[in-house]
């Protein structure tokens, strides 16, 4: 039987990372994106060359509807998802807790929360009624610690943290295994836009004495979504090169 994962915001980074290495793995892969389009079909195709089943999927995982269909899209092409790894994020720009508006702090939650509430909801019933399913999130290592000016992305993440390990609980006697990432200072798009001097200081704070890569998140995830991991549940693996000791 064919495993379909989903990787929501899959056509970037650490997103793009994860749904590569699952296609390695023989993964059917379901791309989601918002915007970057281009992106997601170019990562399908790459996938469908190496031999995978591939294929993207736009949605806004905010919006309950976007997801609905999006969900019905990748069971008419792929199949029913038995594999979800909630990736999708956004970080509002950095600043004091007392500067954060509605719509940032509102929009913030939306996506990274419920998106990842709506994803999970949607695919809850075949994983029920399998009895096996496995659901990784992505938080980070500020959900676990909290960060200076980062309130309301750290609040987020600390919100999935809570979910993640309350979540394992309720599901596990169904056969179905929920674990996070928290990854540490992963050089993507969103790291590199705090600057070099910026990124230079945050790899000299990490013990590894480098700032971590995509692929390292995604073999963690790959992992905990895997057979591999199959005695493990409401699990939190920080892939931080030990920044948070």
């Amino acid at each position: 039987m064919t495993n379909v994962a989903l990787v929501t915001g899959g056509s970037r980074g650490i997103g793009r990372a994860i749904a590569r290495k699952l296609g390695q793995q023989g993964y059917d892969v379901a791309i989601n994106y918002r915007r970057s389009r281009q992106a997601a079909e170019e990562l399908a195709d790459e996938l469908r060359r190496a031999g995978c089943n591939a294929a993207a999927f736009g949605a806004d995982m905010a919006e309950s509807g976007e997801v609905n269909a999006m969900f019905h899209a990748i069971e008419t092409t792929l199949g029913p998802v038995g594999t979800l790894i909630n990736n999708a994020g956004i970080a509002p720009p950095s600043g004091l807790f007392q500067d954060a508006d509605d719509e940032s702090w509102n929009r913030t939650f939306a996506v990274n929360v419920g998106g990842m509430r709506g994803a999970i909801r949607r695919a809850l019933p075949h994983m029920l009624h399998e009895k096996r399913g496995s659901i990784v999130n992505i938080s980070s290592i500020w959900g676990l610690r909290g960060a200076s000016c980062e309130t309301v992305y750290a609040a987020t993440k600390s919100a999935v943290i809570g979910l993640t390990r309350s979540l394992a609980l309720e599901l596990a006697p169904s056969n179905i295994r929920v674990n996070a990432v928290a990854p540490g200072c992963i050089e993507t798009d969103m790291l590199r836009s705090l600057g070099p001097e910026t990124l230079a200081d945050l790899a000299a704070q990490t013990p590894l004495g480098r700032l971590g890569m995509p692929e390292d998140v995604a073999a963690a995830a790959a992992f905990l979504a895997g057979d591999e991991a199959a005695f493990i549940t409401g699990q939190i693996l920080t892939v931080d090169g030990g920044f948070t000791g």
